[in-house]
């Protein structure tokens, strides 16, 4: 069953990585598994389409994608601690709440948030996609519970005996104690951002500003008229998808590092 599962999730990503190989006649004749030499074709016709267009999505992507997920990780951290160390009136209805916010999902979302941000004169800017992605229910019910099981009472009471201020206390020493927890929260609301289509495409009206996904799919409408685009768009899927797959492998490492020191605790 898992090889069937890994077979479902890999053999799509295999057709766009052999697809990327071919060129707009090969991928419209005979289709074979078989990889071609038109990848670099491609990559350069990509890069020049519209002087750099597409690497214009891509920097907008990053820049949606990497500041969206750090503010909204450091909120969820910040929030998370709140409701994990502090005693307050109407903590459990906050988080019952929360909790509730984490079943809605965000594309029914979307059209009102782009009611509040055109009154504030934020529709079609950078800020009317990067700050709905800043307030995660999802985020902050995780930091909840990890801050609540990776910060001891014990050290938090110890530093305020010592004098040390609640915002010295999470930055100090909350926050390095959820680390991994906080690599979790910053990788799923980082692809979360990156993959997302509907709030980018309902805000955003200039190509310029537009994310990959967004722009790719504004290039898949054009294919019906200009069929040589197809291989494009295909092209540009498949590198979107890396940056993805660099960050996975590059922040496993922390989920190591706290697997080793829970079995070091043990």
């Amino acid at each position: 069953m898992l090889l069937l599962g890994a077979a479902y999730c890999l053999l799509p990503v295999l057709w766009v990585l052999i697809a990327a190989t071919k060129s707009s006649g090969d991928l419209f004749s005979t289709f074979t598994f078989f990889p071609s030499g038109d990848l670099w074709a491609n990559i350069t016709e990509l890069s020049q389409f519209r002087g750099g267009l597409f690497w214009r999505w891509m920097a907008n992507t990053a820049l949606y994608a990497g500041v969206g997920a750090l503010l909204s990780t450091y909120i969820s951290a910040l929030s998370g601690h709140v409701l994990a160390k502090f005693q307050f009136r109407g903590k459990n209805v906050v988080f019952a709440i929360l909790l509730m916010g984490v079943l809605v999902p965000g594309v029914i979302l979307a059209v009102p948030q782009y009611f509040l941000l055109a009154k504030a004169g934020l529709a079609g800017t950078y800020w009317s996609v990067l700050l709905p992605q800043i307030l995660s229910p999802y985020g902050i019910y995780l930091a909840r519970i990890y801050a609540a099981a990776a910060v001891p009472v014990e050290v938090v009471e110890s530093a305020k005996t010592e004098g040390a201020g609640e915002l010295t206390i999470f930055h100090r020493i909350a926050l390095p104690m959820m680390l991994p927890g906080l690599v979790t929260i910053f990788l799923f609301q980082f692809v979360a951002v990156w993959n997302n289509f509907m709030l980018p495409y309902i805000m955003l009206g200039q190509e310029e500003l537009f994310p990959v996904t967004v722009g790719l799919s504004a290039l898949l409408n054009q294919g019906a008229s200009q069929p040589a685009l197809y291989s494009l768009v295909i092209t540009g899927s498949l590198l979107s998808v890396l940056p993805l797959m660099a960050l996975f492998l590059f922040l496993q490492r922390f989920w190591r590092v706290d697997i080793a020191a829970g079995a070091v605790k043990a």
